[in-house]
């Protein structure tokens, strides 16, 4: 029998980097945990084991966020496992980079695919089936503001996601489900080494654009993810930068 007094939440992206750490942090807040995954089922297993270790419940389900049938089927586990869901956290996303004049359209549309149909996608399951008292956190990109040349796709599908995330918010009036998206600046993971490949010295560079002179942690984004997913409750329809002021 599902314990129907634990809060639930989904993590989409779940398998590593800020996704796994705010799957992590909320086990250890007493969530039972979907890891949801796209295509690293021993990596998301592994996220679930450690979580075990820790005494947490968690459980991982794979799902292309993209595709209606996996992610209704996602939420169906979830519910079977658990009961319920209270809290979907939408972390999984995409990073290619190119100039605009160059780039190619097939690799444009894989980036909107997964990008900005799967937050329309995950969040559409989430408005019809999350409990009151939840919460959905998006997630964008402080790339919104500081317009980086090269980085035209994913800039957009994040700037779209925040547009999701604005009229979810309002749209889900009467609910009591918050909806808000979470915009970081860089941080040290697995995306940021993709992005910096051949160019290892810009990593001491991005870092100084911060007043604290670091680059963010996974750690610095599940934090203010945990916070929107619990006590955050007069927190709605915002984006918050979580950036270290570096705009």
């Amino acid at each position: 029998m599902a314990d129907v007094s634990r809060r639930v939440v989904i993590v989409t992206g779940g398998s590593r980097g800020i996704g796994r750490r705010v799957a992590a942090r909320l086990a250890a807040q007493g969530f039972g945990v979907v890891v949801g995954y796209g295509a690293d089922k021993a990596r998301a297993e592994e996220a679930v084991a450690q979580i075990a270790a820790a005494g947490g419940a968690a459980v991982a389900v794979g799902a292309d966020v993209a595709d209606e049938i996996a992610v209704t089927e996602l939420f169906d586990a979830a519910e079977r496992e658990f009961g319920g869901v209270d809290v979907v956290v939408h972390s999984a996303g995409i990073l290619p980079l190119g100039a605009l004049a160059d780039f190619d359209l097939q690799e444009f549309d894989r980036v909107v695919r997964t990008n900005l149909r799967g937050t329309f996608v995950v969040d559409q399951q989430a408005a019809r089936r999350l409990r009151p008292g939840g919460a959905i956190i998006n997630f964008s990109s402080s790339v919104t503001r500081f317009a980086n040349p090269g980085n035209a796709a994913y800039t957009a599908t994040k700037g779209a996601v925040e547009a999701i995330t604005l009229v979810l918010a309002r749209e889900l009036r009467g609910r009591d489900i918050t909806v808000n998206a979470v915009a970081p600046g860089a941080v040290d993971s697995e995306m940021l080494t993709q992005f910096l490949q051949g160019r290892e010295e810009q990593r001491a560079q991005i870092a100084a654009q911060s007043p604290l002179e670091r680059l963010g942690t996974p750690d610095d984004i599940a934090e203010v993810v945990e916070f929107l997913a619990g006590p955050a409750r007069w927190v709605n329809g915002q984006v918050l930068y979580a950036n270290g002021g570096a705009i």
